[in-house]
């Protein structure tokens, strides 16, 4: 009388099983404008069979450029900030920013400034030189200004996350090379063209010598903007050109042939500029890619001229929040939306927010920019860390995709998917609606359906079904 029991429970059990064998698990993390939910871990969703409409249609089967990676500059500010923490809270801050599997959200883009920026403590070029005096030798360069700081954190930062990219951009060449005489103003004088391929050069052989391999290099920073009180200078597109055909191209292609150069380095709005490089034979051949800015202009500028230029990859490298815009819910959605799924969506190989740490006043900073914010805030006197939205949106998709990944073709807006190197899938959706939204999300002949909370961000991911 026992037998046909146990055979009912043996059948149960195994209909019981049947979901886990043909559903996948999609798990989901979630980041809101409220902040009641900060990349928190959300409800499981079930990815099933189903031939219904869906919202969104990741494809799989249809890939787009490789990722780099997702991160934010380590400026001389950020640096100088870091090391002055005490080195247990400095190492847990660099695992949490730069480490994987679970220790941190996996930044594996980062961007150096070849001399001082506007976030530094003091204006300086690797080969300074009195006024009216030169060395087209480069006998005085030196690198010694950023091997306090810069350098012991982003070799840190490399030994957390070896995959670590390291790009790097001088805001001005040094002075006597300048028509200025100065790192404020002036524009590079063609008499100097050798010298600065080589200065830049020596840069890399330098940082090398130290550890850190530069993958890329821009020529200068917003070339199309002269700033009044920090190292700023003016390059035509005309003048890149010549200078990468004639002069910086040669000589890494000689002595430095995996470091690429990036043109432009400035914003959205003026994708002419960048053309004009492009558009000779002999500078483009040279030229990896295209580097763009956010602080002007429309970012489906990068798919504009990616679709004249195809084979030239599209990098963003850089973006600040700040004082100006307060609104943590709208500050949330422009970079979880623009800043991460537009810049992917329009071919960013990799994506760059500015400091990757700033202090309570919003420095240390020298002329620039007075409000800019952080990817953290770091209190110099406590040491105590604050993370602010940079931190989420961008960890939204570093902490899911790491480099390698490819984006894959997805349907609607507000979206972009990726196929992680192990076969897993990342899906990020923005929901900038002051009310809930319900979608549904199909692959192939499977779906999952999930409601976004208001004003939410989030990262689904899931691995496909046996």
């Amino acid at each position: 009388m026992q037998k046909p029991r146990l055979i009912l429970s043996v059948l149960a059990a195994l209909v019981a099983l049947v979901p886990e064998v043909h559903a996948a698990t999609v798990q989901a993390w979630i980041t809101t404008g409220d902040q009641s939910q900060l990349l928190a871990r959300a409800a499981d969703a079930r990815l099933e069979a189903s031939a219904g409409a869906a919202t969104i249609v990741v494809d799989p089967s249809t890939r787009y450029q490789q990722i780099a990676g997702f991160g934010a500059a380590i400026t001389d500010a950020s640096a100088d900030l870091i090391q002055h923490l005490d080195p247990a809270r400095r190492d847990a801050l660099l695992r949490q920013l730069f480490g994987r599997a679970g220790e941190g959200i996996g930044l594996s883009f980062t961007r150096l400034t070849i001399g001082a920026s506007d976030f530094s403590r003091t204006h300086y070029s690797f080969d300074d030189m009195p006024p009216g005096q030169s060395d087209p030798q480069l006998k005085h360069f030196s690198i010694d200004a950023q091997k306090g700081t810069v350098l012991p954190t982003v070799k840190a930062a490399l030994a957390i996350n070896p995959q670590l990219k390291v790009m790097a951009s001088p805001w001005s060449a040094p002075g006597w090379m300048k028509t200025s005489d100065s790192l404020v103003k002036g524009t590079l004088k063609p008499e100097a063209f050798d010298a600065f391929a080589r200065y830049l050069g020596r840069y890399v052989d330098a940082m090398r010598e130290q550890g850190v391999t530069i993958s890329a290099l821009t020529l200068q920073n917003e070339p199309h903007f002269e700033p009044d009180n920090y190292p700023g200078m003016r390059v035509d597109p005309h003048k890149r050109a010549a200078f990468i055909r004639d002069h910086l191209g040669p000589l890494l292609a000689r002595s430095h042939p995996g470091t690429a150069i990036f043109d432009w380095d400035h914003n959205w709005d003026e994708p002419e500029s960048p053309a004009i490089v492009l558009s000779d034979p002999r500078a483009a051949k040279y030229v990896s890619g295209i580097a763009w800015h956010c602080y002007g202009g429309d970012v489906r500028a990068q798919g504009r001229l990616h679709d004249l230029f195809p084979a030239k990859d599209t990098w963003f490298t850089e973006c600040s929040g700040g004082r100006w815009a307060p609104d943590w819910s709208k500050n949330l959605q422009y970079f979880a939306k623009t800043l991460v799924i537009d810049t992917t969506r329009n071919w960013a190989r990799g994506v760059l927010f500015w400091n990757l740490a700033l202090d309570a006043n919003d420095g240390p900073h020298l002329g620039g920019c007075k409000d800019c914010r952080g990817v953290v805030t770091i209190d110099a006197a406590t040491g105590a860390v604050t993370r602010n939205v940079e931190y989420y949106a961008l960890a939204h998709a570093s902490r899911f995709v790491p480099p390698g990944a490819h984006r894959i073709a997805t349907t609607g807006e507000n979206n972009v998917a990726f196929v992680n190197p192990d076969g897993s899938y990342a899906l990020l959706v923005a929901n900038g609606d002051a009310q809930p939204r319900a979608f549904t999300v199909r692959v192939g002949t499977e779906a999952f359906r999930y409601t976004l909370p208001a004003a939410s961000v989030a990262t689904f991911t899931w691995r496909a079904a046996p």
